[in-house]
């Protein structure tokens, strides 16, 4: 007998996650899987198949679970319905040979190697020993990457320009400097192992060079005029992905003009409270240089520490019932060469690595406060690091498949903009400053999913948009219009439009998710009148797990 028969979906789920972390150690690192630290994952043609048929053959195995006895539970059932929808809506995405054209600022092969490195253990000299082994894996990595690139090319499966020179960039970033990333890297390691981690640094440096030179050289010119969007076809399985469920692209295009006028009327208001009659992002462009602002990279990283420190003591035992293992997290800078916007890394499902929030400072010293609250509720506490830290704490009552590797971007960035907006519900946004930079974070999620899916879509600007009414989207104009309606600088927003185009349907998710967990929330206060209770919905609502948008209404709504 088979050691996976007579598994029930939640033990297929996590058998799933075992041989996922055999293919892919990054994920495993992730997961706080030390056996993980001196490998990367194959990235070659093979290596995607090989996690396409870890799929297949993991949707056969459920497909006969849920014929068992107790399958029926609704713990297996939510399960069961997650794993599906993940694992189908990922082989659409291969089987479209999707991977072959990975390239973007953000989200590729490229950048899960360098990122692992900052949440891979290194404490000791045994963890920097493992450390210099896996340095001395990224050639292989990046070859079985640059390998899927040059068949995507051969198919005619080309990436578009603008991300491809934006990642030239960017590994000419991480190439330059005192030896490289590596190198600054490696100089944290200990003395006795200097010489061996000095040469693994300089075996990854010469493999980001390599890299970079052949994009540079055959792969840019091989893809020279390009198309930059998608259309509706390859948006439509990409948002799937993204989403977890087949959105109605045109209502969400509507939805998201509809805000953006609601978005801005609140912003006009709100801005008039600290220069009358002014234009909003005029406003916040005062704010740059004459508002509220903290001095120095580190003393931001520890205003922003106190900022998620102060917000857990606010919160927990009113809004929140937390674990104190849940309280932990932390605030770091971004290595440099990141993308523009900060990112949180979710703790180990043993908690030995805590939650992180990542502020990148793109060379700047001072950091206006209007565009770091709002930010930091939305990456920290009570935004992903509430819920991520949640998931991991109750892992063992879902799946840890639930609890990680199966989350819905959507259902987690539609629950940090409703971590965001719950702050300026319950108040902490006390100066006109701190809300307006609040609006003005909200309406750079309505932005996002009207050019994300303007643009890809090519669809029409309506005629009473302020902005080019009647036109048709293109890059350039999505750019032009993101920029009119953002008070950040020019090198963020075209970081953003980059950021877009390589990864389709994804920013969507920020609002769509948002109006998912309203709903969710309306719907159950609805239900239980007054006997609802905010703080007891808040923490069944994050012990669910990962659920897509297909599901999570409903399931918020009968909490």
């Amino acid at each position: 007998m088979s050691e996976t028969e007579n598994l029930l979906p939640r033990q297929v789920a996590d058998a799933y996650v075992d041989a996922l972390t055999e293919l892919d150690p990054i994920t495993g690192t992730f997961l706080g899987v030390p056996e993980c630290s001196r490998r990367l994952p194959d990235f070659s043609p093979a290596g995607q198949e090989a996690l396409s048929d870890l799929a297949r053959t993991t949707l056969d195995r459920l497909a006969a679970a849920e014929a068992l006895p107790g399958a029926q539970s609704p713990a297996e059932r939510r399960c069961a319905r997650l794993l599906r929808e993940r694992l189908t809506a990922q082989l659409a995405v291969d089987e479209a040979r999707e991977p072959l054209r990975a390239v973007s600022n953000l989200h590729s092969p490229l950048h899960a190697v360098r990122e692992v490195f900052t949440v891979t253990p290194a404490d000791t000299a045994e963890d920097w020993a493992a450390l210099a082994e896996r340095m001395r894996a990224v050639p292989g990595a990046l070859a079985g990457y640059r390998a899927s690139l040059a068949e995507g090319l051969k198919l005619g499966l080309p990436a578009g320009p603008r991300q491809v020179a934006t990642v030239i960039g960017q590994l000419d970033g991480w190439v330059g400097g005192d030896g490289g990333w590596f190198a600054e890297f490696a100089a944290a390691g200990p003395d006795g192992l200097r010489a061996e981690l000095d040469a693994a640094a300089a075996q990854a440096t010469g493999a980001l060079a390599e890299l970079r030179d052949w994009l540079r050289d055959v792969y840019g010119p091989g893809i020279e005029g390009a198309p930059e969007v998608v259309g509706r076809e390859r948006y439509a399985r990409w948002a799937r992905f993204w989403n977890g469920t087949d959105l109605d692209l045109d209502e969400a295009y509507a939805y998201g003009w509809s805000e953006y006028h609601r978005l801005l009327a609140e912003m006009r208001a709100e801005a008039a409270k600290i220069l009358p009659d002014t234009d909003p992002w005029e406003v916040l462009r005062h704010l740059d240089t004459h508002g509220e602002a903290i001095e120095g990279v580190e003393e931001t990283r520890q205003w922003l520490q106190k900022l998620m420190d102060d917000a857990i003591e606010a919160l927990d035992g009113t809004h929140f019932d937390l674990a104190e293992r849940v309280k932990r997290v932390e605030s770091m800078i971004a290595p440099p060469g990141t993308a523009a916007a900060p990112y949180y890394t979710q703790p180990s499902v043993d908690f030995s690595r805590p939650g992180r929030t990542w502020l990148p400072t793109m060379g700047e010293t001072r950091f206006p406060a209007y565009d770091l609250v709002s930010t930091w509720y939305h990456e920290g506490v009570p935004g992903h690091h509430l819920q991520l830290a949640q998931w991991a704490h109750v892992a063992d009552q879902l799946s840890r498949y639930q609890a990680t590797v199966g989350m819905v971007s959507a259902n987690a960035e539609g629950w940090a903009l409703y971590a965001e907006r719950l702050m300026d519900e319950l108040g902490f946004l006390t100066t006109a400053e701190r809300r307006l930079g609040y609006l003005d974070a909200q309406m750079m999620r309505a932005l996002r999913v009207i050019v994300d899916i303007g643009m890809h879509l090519e669809l029409e600007i309506p005629a009473d948009s302020p902005f080019h009414p009647g036109e048709r989207w293109t890059p350039e104009l999505a750019q032009e219009f993101f920029g009119r309606h953002s008070g950040r600088p020019a090198d963020f927003v075209e970081s953003e439009l980059v950021r877009y185009l390589g990864m389709p349907g994804q920013a969507i998710g920020y609002k769509l998710g948002e109006r998912a967990w309203l709903t969710g929330r309306a719907a159950a206060r609805e239900r239980h009148g007054d006997a609802f209770d905010l703080k007891t919905w808040h923490m069944a609502a994050l012990s669910q797990g990962s659920l897509g948008l297909d599901d999570l209404v409903e399931e918020l709504s009968a909490l």
